[in-house]
């Protein structure tokens, strides 16, 4: 038996925090009380600390099958228990890409041998991410896929993403959609604006964006089927949702911590850390990002976790890799420039970070409640640190926040009810 004593809870379910002891039997939380008095073989004393439930990832790249050089399975779970993480959904654009029930079945075996976070598929919706043509769906689904994806490339045919979406409503699958005109973005590397100007690179227009996020939000609301928009970035974008989501559309969207943290003023360097796709975009969007986040707009925060070897960082900007390493300051970047800055609450965050993701996933997480699995962290929100990428577990280094100072740190990570990560150090 585990029992995690005299920390402060915030359960994805009451609207306050609140001092409680949690004990644990085997995989499941079995008591959540004050004082409780137990004879358990391990207890974790979170005095002064937050315990919350595990974190989940609606969005992340574990780069196996095919780059396992930039990342495999092993370190990508291990990084995303280091950063919180109990539960990730990988996306497919690996090499072959996941469109096939015995690839799903090859990611679900593997992240089960590693015994670190949780990992659930999502596939691809064109065969290999090509745009082209369909998958088998429904061999998908049976497989264990938990949505569906083209992410990294975007379904530009119109046509066929209305046929997915009707094919996917029918299956009960989500379709998590990667927004972006490949002919407005063209080969831009940065935000078009001021500082594209200024540093003398090809810019991406937020039409390239906006302009996908309105045709995918007319296909859902023409078929009244779900769609979810991945890293919205753009004003533009959270308006569009915003007004769609007031009609009644079934639309739900995620952003991720680099979004409402840095702006493409951070590009002055050239540090190719820099570059995602979308790009860094300017305060006003920042701003327009943490309003979606606070009046609901914006559903959850995802970590877009892109690891890349150093070879494909350490380049001329316009040649560099988009992506950025984020299982490991996702939830700190969050606490530090959302709930420290009074954006939202401590319980808000714990919404957008691990009980809504799982409620868009349908799967299991993101409460704390008698007889629900246990995935659990504990965070020193007192915790001041500096960011050093040497200290990654994942493999990919690559991450602007390097050197940046931020607040709120986790330092347990409990995964069906086994301490995997304890005091800051992985035990798998």
């Amino acid at each position: 038996m585990l029992c995690i004593k005299n920390g402060i809870v915030v359960d994805g379910v009451s609207p306050k925090p609140y001092k409680a002891d949690i004990l644990v039997d085997g995989d499941k939380i079995v008591e959540i009380d004050y004082g409780l008095s137990t004879s358990a073989d391990t207890v974790i004393d979170a005095t002064g600390k937050y315990v919350l439930p595990g974190l989940v990832d609606a969005h992340c790249h574990l780069r196996e099958p095919g780059f396992e050089y930039k990342e495999d399975i092993g370190s990508g779970t291990r990084s995303a228990v280091a950063g919180g993480f109990t539960s990730i959904a990988c996306m497919p654009n690996t090499k072959p890409v996941v469109d096939n029930g015995a690839l799903v079945r090859f990611i679900k075996m593997r992240a089960r041998e590693e015994e670190a976070a949780k990992v659930y598929p999502i596939a691809a919706v064109t065969k290999g991410l090509n745009g082209e043509e369909l998958t088998e769906m429904w061999e998908l689904k049976e497989a264990g896929a938990v949505a569906l994806s083209d992410d990294g490339r975007p379904i530009m045919n119109s046509r066929i993403m209305r046929l997915a979406l009707q094919y996917a409503k029918g299956l009960h699958m989500l379709i998590i959609s990667h927004c972006e005109d490949l002919e407005l973005a063209g080969d831009g590397v940065m935000n078009e604006g001021y500082m594209s100007t200024v540093l003398g690179f090809k810019g991406i227009s937020r039409a390239a964006e906006e302009v996908m996020v309105a045709r995918d939000i007319i296909l859902a609301e023409t078929l009244d089927a779900p769609i979810h928009i991945a890293h919205v970035s753009t004003r533009g974008s959270v308006e569009l949702i915003r007004q769609a989501k007031r009609r009644g559309v079934k639309v739900t969207c995620e952003t991720a911590p680099h979004y409402f943290s840095a702006t493409d003023e951070w590009v002055d360097g050239y540090d190719a850390n820099t570059k995602v796709n979308p790009p860094l975009r300017t305060g006003d969007d920042v701003e327009a990002i943490k309003e979606g986040l606070r009046d609901g707009t914006i559903d959850i925060i995802a970590t877009d976790h892109a690891p890349h070897h150093r070879d494909e960082k350490e380049v001329e900007y316009s040649l560099a890799a988009s992506g950025i390493s984020g299982f490991e300051t996702a939830f700190s970047l969050a606490y530090t420039h959302l709930v420290e800055a009074g954006v939202i609450s401590l319980p808000q965050l714990v919404e957008k970070m691990s009980k809504r993701p799982a409620e868009i996933l349908n799967i299991e997480g993101g409460k704390l409640e008698v007889g629900k699995t246990a995935d659990i962290i504990v965070v020193d929100l007192a915790r001041v640190f500096t960011v050093d990428v040497s200290q990654f577990y994942s493999k990919g280094k690559n991450s602007p926040f390097h050197g940046h100072t931020l607040k709120g740190k986790v330092v347990h990570t409990i995964v069906d009810g086994r301490v995997i990560m304890e005091n800051e150090r992985i035990t798998v």
